[in-house]
């Protein structure tokens, strides 16, 4: 394949990626969307290993080598990774984006053939391009693993706040930023790897310190910040090795990376520097993370009293969050849905932003168990209803529908929009305990007079509601 054909394939494989990403921002196109985005990573991958940037049969059998384990992986992961488990895999696929720029950029700083013929302004450029690359690479890398191991519970939700850890960051910038001008006058290749080097460790402690300061509930902030970090990770190495797509491709999951992170942000009345900096969210209660403790008593409810609140209503509203998920409650939740619209019940989903554990988390649950796209609906479209809802049903969400954000000057959540639950007629929360959400937050909603507790697991709660509704 000539060059200039494995251009021209580049800018179609470009244009189907935006094709890719505008189909991606509605649920009736995103299956056409992620057509468009296999179609033209299939373009660009056949481009690239039988244009001129791969070296003579023995190079091509390496890479296909290389992309049977990968692809064989992926497969491995589809098939068995749950939906409750996505989160992690997200942020676990995001590590492996910041490692594959870390070994890139040595690589191609190693590499006798990459800059030979390159000199005064251009080698400056191309070396400010390995070290940005492998800087953002192993922020990446470790940011990632870390969080997954938060979404997966392996480590904390709580923040690890150290003391002065703000001067720690600033005083390692400064350290990268002292070492990159080192690095640019470096006289041999081995003084600069080990200016190199020594600005990765820094990269990976400050990649870790980052994620670690940050609490539960700004974890799908997080997830959304990483996507960037990724795509500008796949932009610089991209720079790196002077693949068009690559650099086109990055800045696309860069940028809307970013805006996703900025939009996360405002769901939260949240700064994106004051989530970087991290502190909220702790698992300690509202006593240890601020505001008022809520006062009075739950009223609990059993599954045949909640069939029959469903029965009676004309307008329905449920939230979901992450207890739906662990629990794989979403199909029943279709079944009752169904039911009662076949009855003539007005039913709608809310969803918030940041329910769940990254962002759309719900909304792929809802797909995968059949619910339709028009009944599921984001919160300010839903929110003006609630006072003419005769039921919101919650299903394992808690710090989203939390009455505080509004009523409490002094909660952690204080400003943060949420689904207005408590405002209709009667809600129902559907938890396995009054602990608190991700956040650790206590809710107010519990204890107010129109609701009602549904206690134990979502999946087996919710089956005998179905149940009492059928009898």
């Amino acid at each position: 394949m000539s060059y200039s054909l494995a251009t021209a394939s580049y800018i179609g494989a470009t244009i189907l990626f935006i094709l890719c990403l505008g189909g991606l921002s509605n649920q009736e196109t995103a299956r056409r969307g992620n057509l468009y985005g296999m179609i033209g990573m299939a373009i660009a991958v056949v481009a690239t290993i039988f244009g001129p940037y791969v070296a003579g049969f023995g190079g091509v059998v390496w890479v296909i080598f290389a992309m049977l384990i990968g692809a064989s992986v992926g497969l491995y992961a589809a098939r068995k990774v749950q939906m409750t488990q996505m989160p992690e895999l997200v942020a676990l696929m995001h590590s492996l984006v910041g490692l594959a720029a870390m070994l890139v950029g040595f690589a191609t700083y190693v590499d006798p053939i990459a800059a030979s013929h390159l000199g005064g302004a251009e080698k400056t450029i191309h070396e400010i391009e390995i070290y940005v690359g492998i800087l953002i690479g192993a922020v990446t890398f470790s940011g990632s693993v870390i969080a997954f191991g938060k979404l997966s519970g392996k480590i904390s939700g709580n923040p690890l706040l150290l003391p002065g850890r703000h001067w720690i960051n600033l005083i390692g910038l400064l350290v990268v930023i002292f070492f990159g001008r080192q690095f640019l006058h470096a006289d041999t290749t081995g003084e600069g790897m080990a200016y190199l080097i020594v600005m990765t460790i820094i990269a990976l402690a400050f990649g870790v310190h980052m994620v670690m300061a940050i609490g539960g509930a700004d974890m799908p902030v997080v997830v959304s910040m990483l996507n960037s970090y990724s795509g500008w990770a796949a932009a610089a190495t991209g720079f790196m090795l002077s693949n068009d797509l690559l650099i086109v491709t990055g800045a696309l999951v860069g940028s809307s990376g970013a805006i996703l992170s900025y939009i996360m942000c405002e769901a939260m009345n949240r700064h994106f520097i004051s989530v970087i900096a991290g502190g909220f969210g702790t698992t300690s209660g509202a006593a240890a993370a601020g505001g008022a403790q809520p006062a009075g008593e739950v009223v609990p409810i059993l599954a045949p009293e909640t069939a029959e609140l469903l029965r009676d209503a004309k307008n329905v509203i449920i939230i979901p969050g992450y207890g739906m998920a662990v629990a794989q409650a979403q199909h029943t939740v279709y079944e009752i849905t169904r039911f009662l619209r076949d009855k003539g019940v007005n039913v709608r989903f809310g969803i918030h932003p940041v329910a769940g554990r990254m962002p759309g988390h719900m909304n792929v649950l809802l797909a995968e168990a059949k619910v339709p796209y028009d009944i599921v609906l984001e919160m300010d479209e839903l929110n003006d209803d609630f006072p003419k809802t005769d039921v919101a049903m919650v299903i394992g969400a808690n710090d989203i529908v939390n009455p505080g954000a509004q009523d409490d000057p002094s909660s952690p959540i204080a400003g943060m929009p949420v689904l207005e639950a408590w405002k209709a007629t009667t809600s129902i929360v559907m938890k396995r305990s009054m602990a608190s959400g991700y956040a650790g937050v206590d809710n107010p909603l519990f204890y107010k007079e129109n609701n009602r507790m549904l206690f134990g697991d979502a999946k087996k709660m919710l089956d005998e509601v179905l149940a009492a509704l059928k009898a």
